[in-house]
């Protein structure tokens, strides 16, 4: 079983030869320190996926392992924080399946207590 992920930018001008680098670069970094080879990870679709006015677009799926999700989880929104930092001027929209990722001008997209050192309740 799996979750997944989305997430997308909007706006009606397309992105900036700086912009694209800087999406290329927090995706390239995202890419080489994900830690599990074996699954899926950051997923960016070309050309927005089709969606009108949509910059950046993509999905991840993520496996429901106990000991897997929340890092995984972590090391995503992590990247989609980054992303929305470097295209601020975005209209942002990121969920898993249908539950709305909160976001925090601080720590970036997450869920209360998601970096707690014990998580667990």
């Amino acid at each position: 079983m799996s979750v997944s992920l989305y997430y997308s930018a909007r706006r009606p001008t397309p992105l900036t030869p700086p912009e694209t680098t800087a999406v290329e670069r927090v995706t390239a970094v995202h890419l080489a320190t994900f830690p599990y080879e074996d699954e899926e990870s950051l997923c960016l679709y070309e050309d927005g996926g089709g969606e009108p006015d949509a910059i950046v677009a993509g999905s991840t799926k993520l496996l429901l392992d106990p000991d897997r999700l929340l890092p995984a989880l972590i090391h995503v929104l992590d990247s989609v924080t980054e992303l929305r930092r470097a295209l601020p001027e975005a209209e942002w929209h990121v969920h898993v399946d249908d539950l709305d990722v909160d976001w925090d001008e601080t720590e970036g997209y997450g869920f209360p207590g998601m970096r707690d050192p014990d998580p667990t309740p």
